[in-house]
């Protein structure tokens, strides 16, 4: 059974976009916030989620599981889901 994959997203965001490609391929599900997409008055809250996260609250932040990775990191998100 495949884990639980949520993205927090740029829809301007090179990396953010790569990463979407590189799991579309791999046919793996996930869902994504695209933070820059979302109302103003709901990013507040949804910036805090992100910080729990990345304190840095950079893009893409991906959480698999109880694993977070921050940024387009083909080979740990290969590892977090148990593809390598």
């Amino acid at each position: 059974m495949q884990q639980s994959v949520k993205m927090y997203t740029l829809s301007t965001c090179v990396h953010c976009k790569a990463t979407k490609r590189f799991l579309d391929a791999c046919a793996i599900k996930y869902e994504f916030t695209d933070v820059d997409l979302i109302p103003e008055n709901e990013r507040k809250a949804i910036l805090a989620d992100v910080m729990k996260f990345n304190p840095e609250c950079s893009f893409p932040t991906i959480i698999i599981g109880d694993t977070v990775i921050v940024g387009f990191q083909e080979a740990k998100i290969k590892a977090a889901l148990g593809l390598s």
